[in-house]
């Protein structure tokens, strides 16, 4: 664990990176963001931010597990690619809703040390933007036992430019997006380790820096560990699709029914089989980027994809590697499901439950993709 004094610089440095200190006088403390934790950290390891929508006990995961199998499935877009992928993506709302596509897509990941690039909700709060937020801490705790982190985490914090890191517990702590996949990878991949990112606000230039600075920092790590991508390592980019109804102040079709759900499902498909598939390039992520944001404005949403940073910078990290390798990144869209078109997942087991309604006028989307490279033609 960092030191207090360590925490303060982290707050003020992010003040600053903000436009000064009186923008956010009063950022999050570590006790304050620890007090809305279900079960908080303590100590080295990292606890569990949503004791709820997610399993806390090895019962309820090892239930959940076994029902996300059944039936119906999700909608299938397509098929999976043969070999080990380099990455994904998968949803991280709640258990009950979201298990089945969870079940689609993360299986495919081999890997034993995993990336895992989550959405940070509240970077308004902290003051964040422009920077790769990492933890501080030596594991996370899951309902499987504790997850460590991987020394690969130290490896690219040495190779990164200072300026495009910052290392916060308080903001991790903050974040549900990375605990939700870590706890299934850790029941399918019992000696799992991660690296924990959550990423802010940011502009498509900053990105594509960051995504490049990180791309070289892996590569090195990589090649000096003999690791290869699919194989040892593996990005899981953690996003939940649209969030539709008024309470998410995002009604484009309405202010719901079954009109204004079958809009909305058709546009994340079209994303997901559009610029999210196929031959991926820098170009179609930026289509992608300016689907979920304003460019010239990216903190103000497009669609309400809440992995509207992470998923741009998770697939230009990925076009990356393939490029200095010499091949080229391809997108599969594997499956997609919502939380008001199938059932909940029927558990019995105490304690596990959702955290929001659903239902035509408040209801999230669950894309799921997986990326490997393929020998250029």
């Amino acid at each position: 664990m960092r030191s207090l004094l360590f925490l303060a610089l982290v707050a003020v440095l992010l003040s600053v990176r903000a436009g000064g200190t009186g923008e956010h006088p009063k950022l999050p403390t570590l006790d304050q963001v620890r007090k809305d934790m279900g079960l908080p950290s303590q100590g080295d390891v990292r606890g569990q931010k949503d004791a709820v929508g997610f399993a806390s006990t090895a019962l309820q995961m090892a239930e959940a597990w076994s029902l996300s199998a059944l039936g119906p499935a999700p909608d299938t877009l397509g098929t999976t690619p043969g070999g080990p992928v380099w990455g994904v993506i998968c949803p991280h709302d709640d258990y009950l809703y979201a298990g089945r596509v969870y079940r689609a897509v993360l299986p495919l990941v081999k890997a034993r040390h995993v990336i895992v690039l989550g959405v940070f909700h509240g970077w308004r709060k902290f003051g964040a933007k422009d920077a790769l937020v990492f933890d501080p801490y030596r594991a996370w705790r899951s309902p499987d036992g504790e997850v460590p982190v991987s020394s690969l985490r130290e490896d690219l914090l040495a190779h990164l430019p200072k300026e495009d890191v910052v290392q916060s517990a308080a903001m991790h702590d903050s974040e549900h997006s990375v605990e939700a996949v870590v706890y299934w990878l850790k029941h399918q991949t019992p000696d799992l380790d991660i690296v924990p990112i959550i990423v802010p606000v940011m502009d498509s230039s900053r990105m594509q820096g960051l995504a490049a600075h990180l791309g070289t920092a892996l590569a090195s790590s990589l090649k000096a560990r003999g690791w290869v991508l699919g194989r040892d390592v593996a990005v899981v980019i953690s996003s939940d699709a649209v969030h539709y109804g008024p309470d998410f102040n995002y009604t484009p079709h309405g202010q719901g029914g079954v009109e204004a759900y079958t809009k909305a499902c058709a546009a994340d498909r079209t994303l997901l089989t559009g610029p999210l598939a196929g031959t991926m390039t820098a170009a179609k992520v930026q289509q992608a980027f300016e689907a979920f944001c304003d460019p010239r404005d990216p903190a103000q949403y497009r669609l309400t994809w809440c992995g509207r940073y992470c998923v741009p910078l998770g697939l230009l990290l990925l076009e990356n590697l393939a490029s200095v390798q010499g091949t080229t990144l391809q997108g599969w869209p594997l499956a997609y499901a919502t939380s008001v078109g199938w059932p909940q997942l029927p558990v019995k087991t105490p304690g596990l439950g959702v955290t929001a309604p659903s239902n035509l006028y408040h209801f999230v989307g669950y894309p799921a993709a997986a990326y490997a490279a393929r020998k250029r033609e």
